[in-house]
């Protein structure tokens, strides 16, 4: 049937018979142009390079199911029931000793448990967000919280980053120019520690003067720390919610230091902002689970957690050193961010390549990435890849990285060949690129 949106504009057949009864708002909620990609690319025989999955194997069995057999033998009414809109109360005790860590200080009352940090993400963005409003973002950022703003039709504006992260100047710039514009700023986004997807961190020195840029704007920071504790060589600078209380939210989870599957994360909040987070946390989910509360609180009572994530950090460490140097190997002429800690590696292309228009090629040659275009709000990122490399084993990463090669190799010589200049050493080179070429 022919259709017409509430502008009146004929915009083509819809077989959805709902579709003048949506909120404006989901449309926002559009599916990733890869999303039919990655499906294929789940495949056995494709290596995947695109997901930022933990490796939970690396997490003994028996330390999960004695947590498990104990909730349920001495606490399993409680577990099976509804709870407290704002968490366990022993958990949230607990998520303090893990905060302390970073150097935050705070208290239990502050602390609201969620379901996973991506579901504290999307509470902040509803209680703040109007339509219109402008979320400060770094140039790249993390796909899913740009599904989130947009789905609250907030306006994403990058700020350019570096190897020592977030750049301030390029913020106070970005601010000014907004606030001429007469734009209203709800709050910066910010990936302080083994960013997501660039890989980089975010200096001590730019932390501070990053909190005081905020605070003379009288702008909410919004801190989101799923790696922080996943080091290699030594922890990252503490966090900003360590020197600065009132000014920040800062977001934290279980699903990287121990499993995704309970779906638990955190938010630590100003004590108004607390107040609300608990109403929409009621308000979206009546409650989080219990179960996966009171497991997880086992789990820290009496396992060597910190052993845990130590254990993790090595499985981690090893698996981006196969990676760095099978990209010696295999990509030598291009750049790449050198982590030292998390998930990822960011990838720089040869300029005129496109790893959006590129990938549905990488997945004929059984290897998947996810394209830079998914990690920015406005398009860009064409010129990048974001590689992970927490869930592959060392040689699935090695065969990985050497088709990714081919794949890559084989767009240039096309170029070489349609080019009709004999040399296409412009192309090699990569131009605008983040980080510099000689990152690596």
């Amino acid at each position: 049937m022919s259709e017409k949106a509430n502008t009146g504009r004929t915009t083509g057949n819809n077989l959805d018979p709902w579709y003048h009864h949506y909120a404006q708002r989901t449309a926002g909620l559009s599916a990733s142009e890869v999303r039919a990609l990655f499906a294929v690319a789940s495949r056995p025989e494709v290596v995947s390079l695109a997901g930022g999955m933990p490796f939970v194997s690396a997490l003994p069995q028996d330390l999960v199911t004695d947590s498990l057999n104990r909730v349920m033998r001495d606490l399993g009414p409680t577990a099976l029931q509804y709870g407290s809109g704002q968490g366990v109360p022993a958990l949230r005790e607990q998520i303090l000793e893990v905060m302390a860590l970073e150097g935050i200080q705070g208290s239990a009352d502050d602390v609201i448990v969620t379901t996973g940090s991506q579901h504290a993400l999307e509470l902040v963005t509803k209680l703040f967000i109007d339509p219109g409003d402008v979320v400060l973002a770094e140039g790249p950022s993390y796909v899913t919280a740009m599904v989130v703003f947009n789905s609250f039709q907030a306006e994403v504006d990058h700020v350019p980053m570096d190897e020592w992260g977030l750049i301030p100047e390029a913020l106070r710039e970005h601010i000014a120019s907004l606030k001429a514009a007469g734009k209203t700023i709800k709050f910066l986004y910010t990936i302080p520690n083994f960013h997501n997807p660039a890989g980089v961190t975010l200096s001590w020195e730019r932390r501070l003067e990053i909190l005081e840029i905020a605070k003379q704007n009288d702008i909410l920071v919004l801190e989101d720390n799923p790696y922080g504790l996943l080091y290699f060589d030594g922890p990252p600078p503490q966090a900003l919610r360590s020197v600065e209380s009132d000014g920040v939210v800062y977001l934290g989870t279980f699903s990287k230091t121990l499993a995704p599957g309970f779906r638990v994360g955190w938010a630590l909040a100003p004590h108004a902002i607390r107040e609300k987070l608990i109403l929409a946390n009621e308000a979206a989910i009546l409650c989080p689970s219990s179960f996966s509360q009171l497991v997880i609180s086992e789990y820290l009572k009496n396992a060597d957690w910190k052993g845990q994530i130590n254990t993790f950090r090595g499985v981690y460490r090893e698996r981006k050193e196969t990676m760095l140097s099978a990209l010696s190997e295999h990509l030598p002429e291009l750049s790449w961010t050198n982590p030292t800690g998390g998930f990822y590696v960011w990838l720089t292309l040869p300029a005129h390549l496109d790893s959006k228009a590129m990938l549905p090629r990488a997945v004929t040659e059984l290897v998947a990435y996810t394209p830079g275009t998914a990690f920015y709000a406005d398009g860009g990122g064409r010129q990048n890849i974001r590689l992970s490399f927490c869930y592959p084993t060392p040689e699935s990463i090695r065969v990985g990285v050497r088709r990714l090669a081919t794949v890559i190799n084989g767009e240039l010589d096309l170029l070489e060949t349609f080019a009709g200049t004999g040399s296409l050493d412009a192309v090699r080179t990569p131009r605008n690129s983040f980080p510099p070429s000689d990152m690596h």
